[in-house]
């Protein structure tokens, strides 16, 4: 067994040009400062714990462990999921029922006072939110979690901090070092400069994207909101601070960093300072630190952009196979919201198919169909004129009024977040089962739709490819708490209507049977090896408008997965599925025939198929 000396100089090796490349690119020729690099490094690594190096090794052996059709995620603030980090053990057995592999945490690190953006203004990333408990209690959950077989993701806000951060303490007080960690200018023409080119993240409740704050005499740079202040990744000192954070979490027993908001990271000046180049090599150079200080572990790339600019978080051109491992594909959950409404897949087929590759080099898409955050309608007018008689504007409109319930017939019930009267683009909130229809199901048919719509969705993320993302709740079908309102801290945020606290105790029958249909779908993904996210997903049309299908292929043959979007029975060629190389018409996942009458599959409403 080689030493810890020997290994890291092994890992170093590997990953040197990796890190040096992007990071002179960055900052230019610096030699003390990667020589302090170098030694962060080396730091961690020999305080990194014996259990966390051997899983190390046994993940340089698997290098697509985290590509595994076995891997399954499960989301939860843990306060609304299990009260403390105490309390996530006693539910473990739960999530050992529902088949879940990763366990993502969501904001646990201390966040500043009162409105901390859900969680993202964190004042503090080397502890836990202490309303939470200690880190000795978050590392006694990782390693209870660890023990059986699941691993653990934090979020690690890189575009700011709260205003109330060390940081931003000491740069309020005039210390120039810091004030070189965040963006800061003295006269208000070099904002308002920037500002012509950028876009509000937030317009009904934080206009604008720089803050003056007259005590000290300085314009701030706060994208998000006035008490998160945007950092300088201009700055090495930066990089090297985020370095030391990221891995003093690693050896707490993160696997996975969430690195939220990194679309932003970089600005520069006549741009809307989003997707820059640099952002890209910082992201190429933080995974390389982890590959050497804490090979273990993965990163997963929040960055919730327009199709063209999403893929190359994945890795693409000299950063393919060394930027994020995992990034969240927001475009098949717009995909799936949209296609429901319509009853039309042609969006989704087209938008899919032409945006993105099939597969990538050791990295992969994180599926949901709802999440914590809002929903943006990210349909561009390029996509939208593709589409015959689609106007992009007006669809998008209508996906907000349709799934806010304003749309005469619609079944769903949410609501609008952040409307900008400026272009008109509104987003929504709302839980899963609330914007499926069960919320507003009155008839026995028309809670079984609700449910359809629920297992539809839920089958489309176990089979696109990539490793799919359950958030707390929606396995069991939680509509929304509109009892947000009630409490002083959320009141602001509709999206807290979609955040419920998790009713331990019996379920109603319909929880059950949302519960039980999750939990099939799980059981089957993790029994058909084509469905390991290394295998690509590719696009085909049948030709129906009304069904979206794709084909995994494996070595074991391919899997043809169809999904009918409309509560209609269909029909496509039987030789339609025959081209894609299924000879026998029988659903890997219901187990069952499929009708075939006079050369056509017969396709029930809302019908998830998996043809091997």
């Amino acid at each position: 067994m080689p030493d810890d000396k020997t290994l890291f100089d092994l890992r170093w090796n590997r990953s040197e040009a990796d890190l040096l490349s992007s990071f002179r690119l960055l900052y230019g020729q610096t030699p003390e400062i990667e020589t302090r690099l170098k030694a962060l490094l080396l730091r961690h690594w020999k305080e990194r714990p014996v259990e966390l190096k051997a899983l190390d090794l046994k993940r340089d052996l698997e290098p697509e462990w985290f590509l595994s059709e076995k891997m399954i995620g499960y989301v939860f603030y843990v306060d609304r999921f299990a009260g403390t980090f105490k309390g996530v053990a006693q539910h473990i057995p739960y999530l050992k029922s529902l088949g879940v592999t990763y366990v993502h945490f969501m904001p646990c690190l201390r966040p500043r006072p009162g409105n901390s953006d859900g969680g993202y203004s964190v004042m503090e990333y080397r502890a836990i939110n202490p309303a939470l408990g200690t880190t000795k209690d978050f590392e006694n959950a990782a390693t209870a979690l660890r023990h059986e077989g699941m691993t653990v993701t934090v979020d690690l806000v890189l575009n700011h901090t709260a205003k109330e951060h060390e940081w931003a303490e000491k740069a309020k007080k005039g210390d120039r070092k810091y004030q070189d960690y965040y963006l800061m200018f003295d006269n208000p023409e070099e904002p308002a400069a920037y500002e012509k080119n950028l876009v509000e993240i937030f317009p009904n409740d934080a206009p604008g994207n720089f803050t003056f704050y007259p005590e000290f005499g300085k314009y701030v740079w706060t994208t998000f909101n006035e008490h998160q202040w945007d950092l300088n990744w201009a700055n090495p000192e930066v990089f090297l601070e985020i370095v030391d954070i990221m891995l003093f979490l690693a050896n707490k027993g993160v696997d996975c960093l969430r690195l939220d908001a990194v679309a932003f990271m970089w600005k520069r000046l006549g741009t809307n300072c989003q997707n820059l180049p640099e952002v890209h090599d910082i992201l190429q150079a933080l995974r390389a630190a982890t590959r050497i200080a804490a090979p273990g572990v993965i990163h997963k790339a929040e960055a919730i952009v327009a199709p063209r600019d999403l893929v190359p978080y994945l890795g693409s051109g000299r950063h393919r196979g060394r930027e994020a491992n995992l990034a969240y594909h927001n475009n098949l959950m717009v995909q799936y919201w949209s296609s429901l409404a319509t009853r039309d897949t042609r969006l989704m087929t087209h938008v899919l198919s032409t945006h993105f590759p099939s597969s990538f080099r050791n990295a992969s898409w994180a599926t949901y169909i709802r999440c914590h955050d809002d929903i943006g309608w990210a349909i561009t007018d390029e996509d939208g004129a593709a589409i015959a008689d689609l106007n992009a504007f007006e669809h998008r409109k209508f996906l907000a009024d349709f799934y806010a319930g304003q749309f005469a017939g619609s079944f769903a019930r949410g609501g609008i977040f952040q409307e900008n009267p400026l272009t008109g683009d509104r987003r929504n909130s709302g839980s899963f089962a609330s914007l499926a229809g069960l919320e507003a199901a009155q008839s026995e048919a028309e809670i079984n739709a609700a449910l359809d719509r629920i297992l539809l969705g839920v089958s489309l993320m176990a089979t696109f490819g990539g490793l799919p993302l359950l958030y707390m709740g929606d396995e069991i079908g939680l509509t929304n708490d509109y009892g947000f309102v009630n409490n002083l801290d959320h009141a602001h945020d509709n999206r807290w209507m979609h955040r419920p606290v998790m009713p331990w105790g019996k379920l109603t029958d319909v929880q059950q049977r949302i519960l039980d249909g999750t939990r099939a779908i799980i059981t089957r993904r993790k029994e058909l090896p084509q469905l390991s996210a290394a295998n690509p997903t590719l696009i085909v049309d049948s030709g129906n408008k009304a069904i979206f299908s794709f084909v995994r292929e494996g070595d074991e043959g391919p899997l043809l997965a169809i999904f009918n979007f409309s509560e209609l029975w269909e029909n496509i060629p039987a030789d339609f599925a025959r081209e894609q190389g299924i000879t026998a018409f029988e659903d890997a996942l219901s187990g069952g025939k499929v009708a075939v009458e006079d050369g056509l599959l017969r396709l029930p409403p809302y019908c998830r198929m998996w043809l091997t």
